[in-house]
């Protein structure tokens, strides 16, 4: 019973983790497209709660913030406007894989933050806590057979969109999808052979020792190229900009998901943004030490150092949230044909020459 208690938490925490990122990424492309583009943003769904008393008034003061701030907007209104919007079904469609097409694209992506680790294993209560809901060897095969997985639902929604726009979306972003699903796949075997192993746990640990006794072994100073493959890779993947081809509003109106409304496009959009987190906690995770602060050695299996290592690789995420969205509204579209170039004909290519020199390396040294 405390195991399957312990499970049961561990998936309400993931699952609200994934989801608060995911919103947390809204609000940050919203407010940070906003700054970059030098206007306002969101500012005024609660921004101008007033009342009579004096001291409910100032009581109201926190509100009237996070109005002016865009937060009530983003994570209230919003989702209430979804909630309430008429689901519109096309003429023609099947109405099952309709609905099922953004399932198929999100659960996913849900799933993939299933394997990775959140924090160091401790212990509680006389119980050992893996801060994961599934601690399997082959953490990193997953993510990639989730991400693969995935293309399914983005198919599915162009093809039951019964519009051309959605169809040439939906195609656009299977063959993006795919294609740089490759190097993205030769980077996490480079990885697997720098560490020796599959799990996502084990490789973080693997970051924790010195190089020479002076350089932490991160992912970033044993693969630099891996890590500049794996950007741009799992930038492409999440269909963001520059990459964000499959749904390029000049062209397609809104790609694969233009004929949905409702919750149903709040489930693309939310996975969209769960995606940038899942991909930012990858980074994290892979490249940057995970929970691990460089040369500091904290105790293990302690509840308070692996709340610490939590916060730290928590950290970590929202840098790399933040610095995919700055990306996505500063750089220009690709063209299509410089996409599938810049993928097969650089990327691939790379990544084929940086997993021979770092198994090379590997026997040699």
């Amino acid at each position: 019973m405390v195991e399957l208690f312990v499970l049961i938490v561990k998936v309400i925490f993931v699952m609200n983790l994934a989801l608060g990122l995911g919103s947390l990424c809204t609000w940050l492309e919203r407010k940070g497209s906003a700054l970059i583009q030098d206007r306002v943003g969101a500012n005024r769904a609660g921004a101008f709660i007033v009342s009579a008393n004096p001291v409910i008034n100032v009581l109201l003061a926190p509100v009237r913030m996070m109005g002016w701030l865009g937060v009530i907007g983003t994570f209230m209104c919003d989702p209430m406007k979804g909630i309430w919007k008429e689901d519109f079904i096309p003429e023609g469609a099947s109405k099952f894989l309709h609905g099922l097409a953004p399932i198929v694209a999100v659960l996913p992506i849900m799933l993939a933050f299933a394997v990775l680790p959140l924090a160091p294993d401790f212990y509680a209560w006389g119980y050992y806590i893996h801060p994961r809901v599934a601690p399997i060897d082959a953490g990193l095969l997953f993510v990639l057979a989730m991400g693969s997985v995935a293309v399914y639902g983005i198919a599915i929604a162009g093809w039951t969109g019964n519009n051309t726009f959605s169809l040439l979306g939906s195609l656009r972003a299977v063959a993006q999808m795919i294609s740089y699903e490759l190097p993205m796949g030769m980077v996490f075997v480079a990885l697997i052979v720098v560490y020796g192993t599959l799990d996502v746990y084990n490789i973080v640990e693997g970051q924790q020792e010195l190089l020479w006794g002076v350089i932490p072994k991160w992912g970033i100073v044993m693969q630099p190229v891996g890590f500049v493959i794996l950007l741009l890779a799992g930038m492409a993947e999440t269909k963001r900009g520059p990459f964000d081809l499959p749904e390029a509003e000049s062209e397609l109106t809104a790609g694969y998901f233009t004929e949905y409304s409702g919750m149903k496009f709040l489930l693309f959009w939310l996975g969209e943004f769960a995606e940038i987190a899942l991909f930012a906690l990858l980074l994290a995770l892979l490249f940057f030490g995970g929970w691990d602060i460089p040369w500091v050695t904290l105790p293990k299996g302690v509840w308070w150092a692996a709340l610490l290592g939590h916060m730290v690789l928590m950290a970590k995420v929202v840098f790399f949230c933040v610095l995919q969205i700055v990306i996505r509204w500063t750089l220009p579209r690709f063209r299509y044909d410089q996409l599938m170039n810049l993928g097969w004909k650089m990327l691939l290519p790379i990544s084929i020459a940086n997993l021979v020199v770092t198994a090379v390396a590997k026997v040699m040294l």
